[in-house]
């Protein structure tokens, strides 16, 4: 009797322990607040394209002679960078720069940039130097050109060594007779009014001689020059000074 009661008592114990649990608190639920709508951005229009670049060349004048000089000009727009060809090289957007070609030569602008590449070309042409012919001069005569060309060589008291100044006159005169082959020339030697006439025949021999060999070594033929001795005979000046003497000390070519 006594167990039953115990075991009644336990049994009430689990009703009244279940009842509570199912009526005690209950757990608070927490929903969650929705996240707001997002609102889709607007596509943003894809960037323009880079404007392509542009160039201009010209030339002024375009033909030309060798060894002159030409003009090249140019513009460009939308270019980072500028480049001319054939030794020019790398210029300013816009410009001008000469060149004197020797041959004919087209030269190429370059123009780049980030919207691509432009290209021009420009050309000069370049000719021979047109020949100047020099006007015709009047024929003359061998005479006429002999008396025109031709000097005499004049030598120091007592000498006939060819000194400076008439080695200069004896070089032009050989110079004047090998452009003119058929003149002959005679050289006759002369000197002053000093010193015994035998004396001075023999000096003029010497000095005409002197001469012929300083011309035949300059080229003109032995066989056109003779030679002959006046000594004092036969003076160009008649005074009786330095002055008279020293132009009859010579040696004096006539034509034959």
């Amino acid at each position: 009797m006594k167990r039953s009661w115990y075991t009644l008592t336990a049994a009430a114990i689990v009703l009244l322990a279940l009842f509570v649990s199912g009526t005690g608190c209950k757990k608070k639920v927490t929903t969650p607040t929705p996240a707001p709508e997002r609102k889709a951005e607007a596509p943003q229009p894809p960037a323009p394209p880079a404007a392509a670049p542009t160039v201009s060349l010209s030339v002024s004048p375009s033909a030309i002679e060798k060894g002159q000089s030409s003009t090249l000009t140019w513009k460009s727009s939308n270019a980072t960078g500028v480049t001319i060809d054939n030794g020019v090289g790398t210029v300013e957007p816009s410009g001008s720069r000469n060149v004197s070609p020797s041959a004919s030569t087209t030269y190429m602008a370059r123009a780049t940039g980030p919207g691509g590449t432009a290209v021009a070309e420009a050309r000069v042409t370049v000719t021979a130097p047109t020949a100047i012919t020099p006007p015709a001069l009047p024929a003359i005569n061998d005479s006429e050109f002999f008396l025109a060309n031709i000097k005499d060589a004049f030598f120091d008291y007592d000498q006939y060594n060819i000194r400076e100044d008439a080695q200069a006159a004896l070089q032009a005169d050989a110079r004047a007779l090998n452009q003119r082959p058929s003149i002959r020339i005679t050289i006759e030697g002369h000197c002053d009014e000093r010193g015994s006439e035998k004396y001075n025949l023999a000096l003029g021999d010497r000095r005409a001689n002197a001469v012929k060999e300083y011309l035949v070594g300059q080229g003109v033929s032995a066989s056109r020059i003779d030679t002959i001795s006046y000594g004092e005979e036969r003076p160009f000046c008649e005074d009786h000074n330095e002055t008279c003497w020293q132009d009859n000390r010579r040696g004096h070519i006539v034509m034959r």
